[in-house]
């Protein structure tokens, strides 16, 4: 029921990561631009938000059933938003997740949402555990993650920010050559024609110092859309993941939607590289799990 031992771990491993990169990001909208050039951590505690609240929803429900059970999944997130619906849920979640506590079907529910559905960026805020779980197997993590993102995302772009970072951290690679276009091109066998596939695409034809064109052009979450944000993270990730502080502050300085593009990279980064310890200590911890000492071995 557990699924393998290494499974579970980089599920852990994951949703810590995500959740470090949360609560830093979170600070980041009342921290002065200072605070980020001369890269000063925020002082503790950093509190995480509704995208680690929902991540850790996906994570029990894998650990539970090593796999996404739809319904189960919008019953947990409606249960846990009515304990904590002060953890910055955005207007969609606010309308959705009081029905799901009550038993509203979510197959009726989700899509009706904004006339077709929402394509934010929450989706693929919360996906990067299964791509952990699903290590090495990013179709299977990419199936995963669009199931876990139609309970709340119906549109096809909420649906593909999900499965693309899902799949980027099930292809989280272990050697430093892997980085850049030899990282992303891969991806988009998992992520279907759209929008956020284009940003992909267009990321790969962004260099790694081109930091301030990445974050013009590819967007870092302004519109709260997957296509906004997801591609941004990825380039991220492709560049600078071999460093978890590099890749974070590298994240932050895009600003924009912060909290969840450092959630995104945070997620795939843990997998990658070590979070460092005075970071974990800074976090507001999460109750019921303890990560791994270290990422896993293939």
């Amino acid at each position: 029921m557990w699924g393998h031992m290494a499974d579970r771990d980089r599920a852990i491993l994951s949703l810590t990561g995500l959740r470090v990169g949360d609560g830093f990001g979170e600070q980041f909208f009342t921290q002065p631009w200072a605070a980020v050039e001369g890269r000063r951590l925020p002082k503790a505690p950093w509190k995480w938000t509704d995208d680690t609240h929902m991540a850790f929803s996906i994570v029990e429900e894998l650990l539970d059933r090593g796999k996404i059970d739809q319904d189960a999944l919008a019953g947990r997130f409606g249960e846990r938003y009515r304990e904590q619906p002060w953890r910055g849920y955005g207007a969609g979640a606010m309308k959705l997740l009081p029905g799901y506590a009550d038993g509203a079907e979510w197959r009726t529910e989700a899509p009706a949402l904004f006339d077709g559905g929402s394509y934010g960026n929450g989706g693929a805020m919360r996906a990067a555990p299964i791509g952990g779980y699903f290590w090495g197997d990013p179709e299977r993590a990419a199936a995963e993650a669009e199931k876990s993102a139609a309970v709340t995302h119906a549109h096809p772009e909420g649906k593909a920010g999900a499965m693309a970072v899902a799949a980027a951290a099930a292809l989280a690679p272990m050697k430093p050559a892997l980085r850049g276009k030899e990282y992303l091109e891969p991806l988009l066998t998992y992520v279907p024609e759209g929008l956020t596939r284009a940003g992909i695409e267009q990321a790969m034809r962004i260099g790694p110092e081109e930091h301030a064109r990445a974050a013009s052009t590819l967007g870092t979450g302004s519109q709260v859309a997957a296509f906004d944000t997801v591609p941004f993270c990825l380039w991220v990730v492709a560049h600078h993941g071999f460093d978890y502080e590099q890749a974070l502050w590298t994240t932050v300085a895009g600003l924009g939607d912060r909290d969840t593009t450092c959630a995104i990279v945070g997620g795939i980064v843990a997998l990658i590289a070590d979070i460092p310890e005075v970071w974990l200590d800074r976090c507001e911890p999460l109750p019921g799990f303890r990560p791994p000492d270290a990422p896993p071995d293939a």
